[in-house]
């Protein structure tokens, strides 16, 4: 039998599928700290996770018979894929099941910064009918600089031409796509009127005072990407000199945020960390964490 922990919620089709396949003895148990894990994963073959749970040198060496880590989602920040490797330990994830559900989000929250949406919500929560109050922007004829020209990215930049957008971007790496013209960081920071990341995260942040200095001023950041990735203190530095107008975030340095400063905002639109959760997205992401399996453990 080869045993699997599902250690972070999987949608019930695919958690069924898994449990269905011969010689796969699955057990769930989400919720767990790098000390229960420790405790925990010692005899399992395989260990799924999503965005909660980290995986961890401790939690790796802690690993008896471990064969297999899936990540249920984009990237692999929260799994110490080195240590993993210096193990003989496979480690695989899902790039492309949430590319939609998480281009839409950050779409949406690009609508919902340049149109007040939250604030106009909450004044009308509260009873108050402040249509004055309101004057947003048009994204149509804007420059949307795309920051990662990966399949999120593309999604975005084709969902901005559509409506009207033109789009720019910038990776390390070549890439060739149509839907958006690759230029140097300092050029889209220059030309951007809007400012998308969907990198993994590094050590420092891509967007520090210097990147937000060659901004044009009254840009609008949307981060759907990483905590981390923009220097949160630099990006309230601008909201408040006008340097921003807004920014749409739905990741933060620290999750949940422990300085609630940045979010308290009243130029600031943000979400706990919902870009991949979508019904549709979860499936796709489920139904690929089984095929994996299936094929490397089986």
């Amino acid at each position: 039998m080869k045993k699997i922990l599902v250690a972070d919620k999987l949608d019930q089709e695919s958690l069924d599928q898994l449990k269905a396949i011969p010689g796969f003895e699955v057990t769930v148990k989400t919720g767990m700290d790098e000390a229960a894990l420790v405790q925990t994963i010692p005899g399992f073959n395989a260990v799924v996770v999503r965005s909660a749970t980290k995986i961890t040198r401790p939690v790796v060496e802690a690993a008896q018979g471990l064969e297999i880590i899936v990540r249920a989602g984009i990237g692999l920040d929260n799994v110490d894929a080195a240590a993993a490797k210096e193990k003989g330990i496979k480690v695989a994830n899902t790039p492309s099941a949430t590319t939609i559900t998480v281009a839409e989000h950050a779409f949406g929250l690009m609508l919902g910064a340049v149109r007040q949406h939250g604030q106009a919500n909450l004044t009308m929560k509260q009873h108050k009918w402040e249509k004055k109050a309101f004057n947003g922007s048009e994204l149509y004829g804007k420059t949307l600089g795309v920051i990662g020209m990966g399949r999120i990215g593309q999604a975005v930049a084709e969902r901005a031409v559509a409506f009207g957008m033109k789009a720019v971007g910038y990776d390390i790496i070549p890439v060739s796509t149509k839907v958006m013209k690759q230029v140097t960081l300092d050029e889209l920071l220059a030309q951007s009127d809007l400012i998308t990341l969907h990198i993994p995260k590094t050590q420092g942040a891509l967007l520090g005072p210097a990147e937000f200095a060659k901004m044009k001023k009254g840009v609008i950041i949307v981060n759907v990407a990483r905590g981390g990735t923009v220097d949160e203190k630099s990006l309230l530095d601008g909201l408040v000199s006008g340097q921003v107008k807004a920014a749409a975030l739905d990741v933060f340095s620290k999750e949940p945020p422990e300085d609630w400063t940045l979010i308290d905002h009243p130029n600031v639109l943000a979400a706990p960390h919902i870009g991949a959760a979508t019904d549709e997205g979860q499936k796709r992401a489920g139904g690929e964490v089984v095929k994996i399996l299936k094929e490397k453990l089986a």
